[in-house]
Protein backbone atom coordinates (compact mmCIF):
# COMPACT_ATOMS: atom_id res chain seq x y z
CA UNK A 1 0.00 0.00 0.00
CA UNK A 2 2.71 2.09 0.97
CA UNK A 3 3.55 2.80 -3.14
CA UNK A 4 -0.12 2.54 -4.59
CA UNK A 5 -2.75 4.49 -2.30
CA UNK A 6 0.41 5.52 0.59
CA UNK A 7 -1.50 4.18 3.18
CA UNK A 8 -3.65 1.49 4.66
CA UNK A 9 -7.28 1.59 4.48
CA UNK A 10 -10.06 1.02 6.54
CA UNK A 11 -13.01 -1.32 6.41
CA UNK A 12 -15.16 0.92 3.89
CA UNK A 13 -12.48 1.66 1.72
CA UNK A 14 -11.69 -1.69 1.33
CA UNK A 15 -15.01 -2.75 0.33
CA UNK A 16 -15.17 0.30 -2.57
CA UNK A 17 -12.05 -1.06 -3.30
CA UNK A 18 -13.26 -4.77 -3.78
CA UNK A 19 -16.40 -3.05 -5.18
CA UNK A 20 -14.46 -1.18 -8.02
CA UNK A 21 -12.59 -4.67 -8.66
CA UNK A 22 -15.97 -6.37 -9.27
CA UNK A 23 -17.51 -3.35 -11.44
CA UNK A 24 -13.95 -3.79 -13.53
CA UNK A 25 -15.03 -7.48 -14.63
CA UNK A 26 -18.59 -6.03 -15.41
CA UNK A 27 -17.45 -3.43 -17.32
CA UNK A 28 -14.16 -5.15 -19.28
CA UNK A 29 -14.66 -8.31 -19.07
CA UNK A 30 -11.39 -9.20 -17.33
CA UNK A 31 -9.61 -7.74 -13.98
CA UNK A 32 -8.31 -8.57 -11.22
CA UNK A 33 -8.49 -12.61 -9.02
CA UNK A 34 -8.07 -12.84 -5.24
CA UNK A 35 -5.39 -15.13 -4.59
CA UNK A 36 -5.88 -17.91 -1.84
CA UNK A 37 -3.08 -20.17 -0.08
CA UNK A 38 -4.32 -24.02 -1.10
CA UNK A 39 -3.44 -25.48 2.23
CA UNK A 40 -5.07 -22.10 4.83
CA UNK A 41 -7.34 -20.46 2.34
CA UNK A 42 -5.92 -17.43 3.45
CA UNK A 43 -6.37 -14.59 1.09
CA UNK A 44 -3.03 -13.57 0.47
CA UNK A 45 -3.95 -10.35 -1.84
CA UNK A 46 -4.81 -10.10 -5.66
CA UNK A 47 -3.03 -10.01 -9.35
CA UNK A 48 -5.32 -9.84 -12.54
CA UNK A 49 -5.15 -8.00 -15.13
CA UNK A 50 -6.08 -3.90 -14.56
CA UNK A 51 -7.29 -1.16 -17.40
CA UNK A 52 -9.47 1.19 -15.53
CA UNK A 53 -9.90 4.40 -17.40
CA UNK A 54 -7.32 6.69 -16.84
CA UNK A 55 -4.52 4.14 -17.33
CA UNK A 56 -2.30 4.28 -20.37
CA UNK A 57 -2.53 0.91 -21.43
CA UNK A 58 -3.47 -2.66 -19.96
CA UNK A 59 -1.71 -3.83 -16.72
CA UNK A 60 -1.36 -6.80 -14.84
CA UNK A 61 -1.21 -5.82 -11.33
CA UNK A 62 -0.22 -7.50 -7.95
CA UNK A 63 -0.63 -6.77 -4.13
CA UNK A 64 0.39 -9.19 -1.49
CA UNK A 65 0.00 -8.69 2.31
CA UNK A 66 3.56 -8.15 3.59
CA UNK A 67 3.57 -11.72 5.35
CA UNK A 68 3.08 -13.62 1.83
CA UNK A 69 6.02 -11.48 0.17
CA UNK A 70 9.09 -13.32 -0.88
CA UNK A 71 7.52 -16.56 -0.94
CA UNK A 72 6.51 -16.80 -4.76
CA UNK A 73 3.16 -16.26 -5.09
CA UNK A 74 3.29 -13.03 -6.54
CA UNK A 75 5.22 -14.66 -9.32
CA UNK A 76 3.34 -17.63 -9.53
CA UNK A 77 0.02 -15.93 -10.02
CA UNK A 78 1.16 -12.91 -12.41
CA UNK A 79 2.59 -15.98 -14.43
CA UNK A 80 -0.58 -17.09 -14.69
CA UNK A 81 -2.07 -13.97 -15.85
CA UNK A 82 0.33 -13.70 -18.44
CA UNK A 83 -0.61 -16.76 -19.99
CA UNK A 84 -3.97 -16.35 -19.83
CA UNK A 85 -3.53 -12.45 -21.14
CA UNK A 86 -1.68 -14.35 -24.63
CA UNK A 87 -4.31 -16.61 -24.78
CA UNK A 88 -6.91 -13.88 -25.03
CA UNK A 89 -5.33 -10.78 -26.08
CA UNK A 90 -2.65 -11.56 -27.93
CA UNK A 91 -2.11 -8.17 -29.83
CA UNK A 92 -1.70 -6.62 -25.77
CA UNK A 93 1.46 -4.98 -25.14
CA UNK A 94 0.86 -5.55 -21.39
CA UNK A 95 2.48 -2.98 -18.47
CA UNK A 96 2.95 -2.42 -14.89
CA UNK A 97 2.96 0.92 -13.69
CA UNK A 98 5.73 0.78 -10.29
CA UNK A 99 6.55 3.36 -8.00
CA UNK A 100 10.89 4.00 -8.85
CA UNK A 101 10.75 3.48 -4.90
CA UNK A 102 9.20 -0.11 -5.18
CA UNK A 103 12.28 -2.13 -5.40
CA UNK A 104 10.28 -5.88 -4.65
CA UNK A 105 8.08 -4.68 -7.80
CA UNK A 106 10.33 -4.09 -10.12
CA UNK A 107 12.29 -6.87 -9.31
CA UNK A 108 9.24 -8.99 -9.64
CA UNK A 109 8.16 -7.32 -13.33
CA UNK A 110 12.07 -8.20 -14.51
CA UNK A 111 11.54 -12.16 -13.29
CA UNK A 112 8.22 -11.68 -15.17
CA UNK A 113 10.30 -10.67 -18.31
CA UNK A 114 9.38 -6.84 -18.11
CA UNK A 115 11.47 -4.68 -18.85
CA UNK A 116 12.05 -0.76 -18.14
CA UNK A 117 10.54 1.42 -20.64
CA UNK A 118 10.37 4.88 -19.33
CA UNK A 119 9.54 7.44 -16.12
CA UNK A 120 6.29 10.05 -16.56
CA UNK A 121 4.12 11.37 -14.24
CA UNK A 122 0.78 9.67 -13.46
CA UNK A 123 -1.59 10.89 -11.37
CA UNK A 124 0.96 13.21 -10.04
CA UNK A 125 3.43 10.91 -9.55
CA UNK A 126 6.50 9.55 -11.13
CA UNK A 127 5.93 6.69 -12.19
CA UNK A 128 7.85 3.75 -14.32
CA UNK A 129 6.55 1.59 -16.88
CA UNK A 130 7.53 -2.05 -17.27
CA UNK A 131 6.76 -3.40 -20.77
CA UNK A 132 6.28 -7.20 -20.33
CA UNK A 133 7.31 -9.38 -23.34
CA UNK A 134 5.66 -12.87 -24.38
Amino acid sequence: MRFTIKRTLDDAETWRTMATMVGHWTLRGYGPYALEEKQSGAVLGYTGLWYPGEWPEPEIAWALSRQYWGKGFAKEAALAVKAIALEYFPDWRLISLIDKKNTNSIKLAESLGASFEKEFMFKDELCCLYRHSY
